[in-house]
């Protein structure tokens, strides 16, 4: 296979799956992307998180918020839980790495404010704390997930799960969740 053919079935790849989450998901992003949005018009912080490429995206989402996303508008309330390395290192070696999303969570969130999650498994324990503790705040919250969602998926609030087991792929996906969310957020509240 060369580059060119691998492109191609890369793409047919995402084409496919992109086809199944309009089919399939259509109704859970409609209510999540509302969810996202009325957080913001009401004043309330979004909050992400999400582990290695998922964290990349967790950051790379929150400023789009924070900063802006099409629109010169006024910054958005939003942070992303994996940004802080003095608080990631300092909760890990206190209270071990599986603590810290719902710590930060315990110390910044507040109830109505929305938590979106990135997991390509839905398995990995901090996620599922955040998850747990963002109910136990009042925190509503959206996870965006692969590999059949994993115990993530019935913690979650709201959920969407990208049929795959390939992670670029999934992560592809979950980041054009995330833009759309941060687009219908700027429209929904005027930002045109």
């Amino acid at each position: 296979m060369n580059s060119i053919e691998m492109l191609e079935e890369k793409i047919k790849t995402l084409e496919s799956l992109l086809a199944q989450v309009q089919e399939k998901h259509k109704g859970s992003f409609a209510v999540s992307a509302k969810i996202f949005a009325d957080a913001l018009k009401s004043g309330n912080t979004v909050f992400w998180c999400g582990n290695g490429g998922s964290a990349a995206e967790s950051s790379h989402l929150a400023v789009e918020l924070i900063g802006r996303f099409k629109n010169n508008r006024r910054p958005l309330p939003s942070v992303s839980l994996n940004a802080d390395t003095s608080a990631l290192t300092c909760i890990a070696n206190d209270f071990g790495y599986d603590e810290i999303f719902a710590r930060q969570l315990e110390g910044l969130a507040d109830k109505g404010d929305v938590l979106v999650v990135l997991s390509t498994s839905g398995k990995s324990e901090n996620i599922l704390r955040a998850l747990r503790k963002a109910r136990e705040i009042g925190v509503v919250t959206i996870a965006l997930l692969g590999k059949g969602g994993g115990p993530a998926l019935d913690l979650a609030d709201h959920a969407i799960v990208i049929d795959s087991t390939e992670t670029a792929r999934i992560q592809e996906i979950h980041l054009l969740l995330g833009h759309t969310f941060c687009e219908f957020a700027e429209m929904d509240m005027g930002f045109e």
